[in-house]
């Protein structure tokens, strides 16, 4: 079968704001860089991150920010942000109306580690700091997935990807999923046991004395299983630890940072 290819991500600027994404099916998504918003010093600069100790209002004022740096700025009333909890749970939006937002952040407050959305003028929000974040994307439709080692092994994506095609009725095939800057399988070291246990569930993964996992693999090799075919996957293979200047990283930063951000609008 031939392979629709991902569209190329562009780093662009906006007011400060550095955005590595682009624009698929009438979706703008992409992931954000640490530049451009208003937080101090340990979070600078542009954290959308609420649980870290940073000030609420420079938080909601970097999340209007990063918006707008999209085109998403009138939408910023409709932006659901979970509360993410490295688990496995996949919500669905597919509705504008104040109602069913209010419902679904309820939802989401108690914790959610995908959305999936097939609603215009809807725009999605999951933070990270090493953590995998994961965009998919099809006709008529986007999700974006926070795949921690606890997600990813729980194959959260691969999850959201079925998710995403029955709501939007399209075939799996047709997803494109784009993997933003997170640690990389050379830099992610863990224990003896956890290596093992991706082992014995991934064929992706080897064990080795080095003890580095790479997350990607197991993520690629999960959605591949569900029918995502692997050429319409795109990893940006950027590192929050050696481009730390760029991304926040909860372990070059020892746990005292901000969080960047995956985000996706259906225009």
């Amino acid at each position: 079968m031939a392979c629709g290819q991902p569209i190329k991500l562009e780093r662009l600027t906006n007011n400060g704001v550095t955005v590595v994404g682009g624009e698929e099916y009438g979706i703008a998504f992409g992931f954000t860089e640490r530049t451009g918003g208003v937080s101090a010093s340990p979070y600078a600069s542009l954290n959308l991150g609420t649980h870290v100790g940073d000030d609420p209002l420079a938080v909601a004022e970097n999340r209007r920010r990063a918006l707008a740096a999209l085109g998403g700025e009138a939408y910023l009333d409709c932006l659901l942000v979970p509360n993410q909890v490295h688990g496995d749970n996949v919500v669905v939006v597919d509705s504008a109306d104040a109602s069913v937002l209010d419902s679904v952040r309820a939802r989401i407050a108690k914790g959610a580690d995908a959305i999936v959305c097939t609603q215009a003028q809807v725009p999605v929000m999951l933070c990270f700091a090493d953590c995998v974040p994961v965009i998919l994307t099809c006709p008529g439709g986007f999700a974006v997935v926070h795949s921690g080692w606890r997600g990813t092994y729980a194959r959260i994506a691969a999850s959201a990807a079925r998710v995403l095609s029955g709501a939007t009725c399209m075939p799996i095939e047709q997803v494109h999923a784009y993997i933003g800057p997170h640690i990389l399988g050379d830099e992610y070291e863990v224990s003896s046991d956890l290596l093992h246990t991706f082992a014995l569930q991934f064929d992706s993964i080897k064990e080795s004395a080095s003890r580095k996992l790479d997350l990607v693999r197991a993520i690629e090799q999960s959605l591949v299983e569900v029918g995502v075919p692997l050429c319409g996957i795109h990893d940006t293979r950027l590192s929050t630890m050696s481009l730390n200047e760029r991304f926040y990283s909860y372990r070059k930063e020892q746990g005292m940072c901000g969080r960047h951000a995956a985000l996706a609008l259906m225009r």
